[in-house]
């Protein structure tokens, strides 16, 4: 009778899982969605343009990550406040994610924009294009304020379940996007759909175009999510002080800050990576944002559980609940497992196809189909890392992750990367290869210690 009912108990939690991840699946299929077009549409304009936009992508990363490793300090707090029903604790949280916000976007306004056009250089990009690689990573960091809420921001709505507000602004943003894009990029044209034939507007700025277009987007999801934030049932900040507050301010930041070290240092490390790789040629640079490109879509299933992982996981030790933290671990798991061999297998089958579609290039297709079809086979391994990892954040225990993602990055990913392609002279697939191998050591590492059972603060408690 007992295993029948936590067999029930198990399988209950469904509803919940999928009530918190297919909303960010969404959200995460429309941002990639935005992405692909983006691509093919600067794809249109020749390789150089790809190159130059893809260039200085992997030190947004970095960018994008430190502030996301703040949105897991205030997941953690909010999530487990709102599972002990703590709503005025949650209130506060909000107060000084919002204090965080201001202080962290002007940061990271300045920082980029200084350094404009010294990170084309530093990221070893042809002298040809650096110029322009400078102009766009100009544009893309200026709107970094609203950048900032709508990462932190919307992190926080999920920690409290709301993934729905999240993804409704993500899609306008992706749609607002997509607007400016045929507006911005292209120059003014006749285009003739379904028989008709009319005059389309457009600027014709090319790269500088995709540029501002995702910008205008970026300061529209800014302002949107802040105002859902304030007018939040639960975790509205008004009324609140934004003076610091340190009963909450430390607590988040003991998580956050082994968080931003892993995030800033495995976004380093794609610097690094990716730095490598653009000194093996245009074609290698190509293939390999490309390839980043299609492989994001695929690993949708993956990130949007992970939020759904850290969510319930937050929640059930803010209410001293060990048999839902156990019974979710396990569903959650199976789940993961399960989603991330059907999304490996298309990609497998479909790799050429995907490449295809943001370059006639057949040396850019060939190389990148290889790469992809190389990493299909390592999702599901890497979906488990992933959901680990969730769990663990949710809980705020966010310094094994910071442990071993390091391990993984500098000690297989770079170090193999460096022997391989600066001192062995081989191309773009040994990069990708020490790239599975990082992947592979974190599923070791991440079930190890789950297995360890040291993940759960409620394991000493009595079932």
């Amino acid at each position: 009778m007992r295993t029948d009912v936590k067999k029930k108990f198990a399988w209950s939690m469904l509803p919940a899982i999928f009530a918190l991840a297919w909303p960010t699946m969404l959200e995460q299929l429309m941002q990639t969605a935005v992405q692909y077009i983006d691509t093919a549409m600067v794809g249109s304009l020749g390789t150089e343009a790809t190159a130059a936009v893809g260039a200085t992508t992997t030190v947004g990363w970095l960018i994008g990550s430190s502030i996301s490793a703040l949105g897991v300090g205030f997941l953690s707090f909010i999530a487990q406040a709102y599972g002990a029903g703590n709503k005025e604790r949650a209130s506060r949280t909000a107060s000084q994610a919002v204090l965080t916000v201001l202080v962290v976007g002007i940061l990271f306004t300045i920082l980029p924009l200084s350094l404009c056009k010294m990170v084309p250089r530093w990221m070893q990009v042809d002298p040809s294009i650096q110029g322009l690689a400078s102009t766009y990573f100009f544009i893309l960091y200026t709107p970094m304020l609203a950048r900032a809420a709508s990462i932190i921001f919307g992190t926080m709505l999920r920690a409290v379940g709301d993934t729905k507000t999240p993804m409704r602004v993500g899609i306008w943003v992706n749609l607002i996007n997509v607007i400016l894009n045929f507006l911005f990029i292209y120059p003014t044209r006749t285009v003739s759909l379904f028989g008709f034939s009319f005059t389309m507007f457009g600027t014709g700025w090319g790269v500088v175009g995709a540029a501002a277009a995702s910008a205008v987007s970026f300061v529209f999801g800014g302002i949107a999510i802040t105002r859902a934030l304030w007018k939040h049932p639960v975790i509205s900040p008004k009324g609140q002080s934004l003076k610091p507050d340190p009963q909450v301010l430390r607590p988040c930041l003991r998580v956050a800050l082994p968080n931003m070290l892993q995030r800033f240092g495995t976004s380093l490390g794609y610097v690094a990576f990716a730095a490598m790789i653009n000194s093996t040629g245009e074609i290698s640079t190509a293939a390999h944002t490309i390839a980043n490109t299609v492989e994001s879509a695929f690993y949708i299933p993956g990130y949007g559980m992970q939020t759904a992982a850290a969510t319930l996981a937050g929640n059930a030790l803010g209410a001293g609940d060990k048999k839902k933290m156990k019974d979710l671990a396990r569903m959650i798991m199976l789940l993961e497992v399960g989603m991330m061999i059907i999304s490996g297998g298309l990609l497998f089958i479909f790799a050429p196809t995907m490449v295809g579609i943001f370059s006639k290039n057949e040396d850019v297709i060939r190389l990148g189909s290889t790469v992809l079809r190389m990493v299909a086979l390592s999702e599901p391994f890497y979906g488990i890392s992933i959901i680990i990892e969730g769990m663990l954040q949710g809980v705020g225990k966010t310094v094994t992750p910071f442990i071993f993602n390091i391990i993984g990055m500098w000690g297989i990913r770079i170090v193999g990367t460096f022997i391989c392609t600066q001192l062995l002279g081989y191309g773009l697939v040994s990069a990708w290869a020490c790239m599975i191998g990082h992947n592979l050591l974190l599923f070791c590492l991440f079930v190890i210690h789950y297995l360890r059972g040291r993940w759960n603060p409620l394991n000493q408690l009595r079932a």
